[in-house]
């Protein structure tokens, strides 16, 4: 005998049905009639932005441009991070910009703290500092989980940077590792070598050399750090 031919096609089709509704699709047409042979209409051109840049916005002010950086408009605002603030002196003896906070860096720490910042405070007696005159600030003012500085933001950073340097108009800059130097002295720009940086009508006296937290890992690297210390700090020959 062959297979039962009388299949119940009413039960098999409103079982698909139900189906199909289940998975969300309870409709085999638009609610709208389309004409499938018009022309499709061309997409819209999107408004002209008039406002100005993100650059044109920041404030031109050193107190004021330290209370944006904390501010809702600054890049690190959305990452979900504590900000460190820097403190607004104008022309220090020395400033000091690194990459970004360290772990344990909080608004009422300041900036290097820990171990970092032992060794900090022992480069600074050595060159005749102490932390109430240096202006330490870094790239970043908050610390993301990765450690890192991400890459969609270096360029923003690297102009807030700059902007902050020159508002404070050091008499010396000191710039702990790669970060801080690229963006400061360019993406050519290297360890060690005195350089006077000329930008936004400043003249400051300028060396990159390793960060702390790296001379903590390769105790070895102190004694070319001590040398590129030196350089800063040596009087300009007549």
């Amino acid at each position: 005998m062959g297979a039962d031919q009388h299949i119940q096609w009413h039960e098999a089709a409103a079982s698909a049905l139900e189906w199909w509704n289940d998975a969300g699709v309870d409709t085999l047409v638009e609610d709208e009639l389309r004409d499938w042979f018009a022309t499709p209409a061309p997409a819209a051109r999107p408004l002209a932005v008039t406002s100005a840049p993100a650059a044109a916005l920041v404030p031109d002010t050193l107190d004021a441009f330290a209370a944006w950086r904390m501010g809702d408009a600054a890049p690190e605002a959305g990452w979900n991070a504590a900000r460190v603030p820097v403190s607004p002196q104008k022309n220090p003896s020395l400033m000091i910009l690194t990459d970004l906070p360290e772990a344990d860096d909080s608004g009422d720490s300041g900036w290097m703290t820990g171990p970092v910042g032992v060794l900090l405070d022992r480069m600074l007696a050595a060159i005749g500092e102490v932390r109430g005159s240096v202006v330490i600030a870094g790239v970043a003012h908050a610390r993301p989980l990765t450690g890192r500085l991400p890459a969609d933001a270096q360029e923003p950073l690297e102009a807030l940077a700059r902007r902050l340097v020159t508002l404070v108009a050091p008499q010396k800059l000191l710039l702990f590792g790669a970060e801080p130097c690229r963006a400061l002295l360019g993406p050519d720009g290297q360890r060690g070598g005195l350089r006077t940086l000329n930008h936004g009508g400043i003249a400051c006296p300028t060396i990159a050399t390793f960060h702390p937290r790296f001379l903590l890992e390769r105790p070895l690297a102190k004694a070319e750090t001590w040398r590129h210390l030196q350089l800063l700090i040596r009087e300009p020959t007549a």
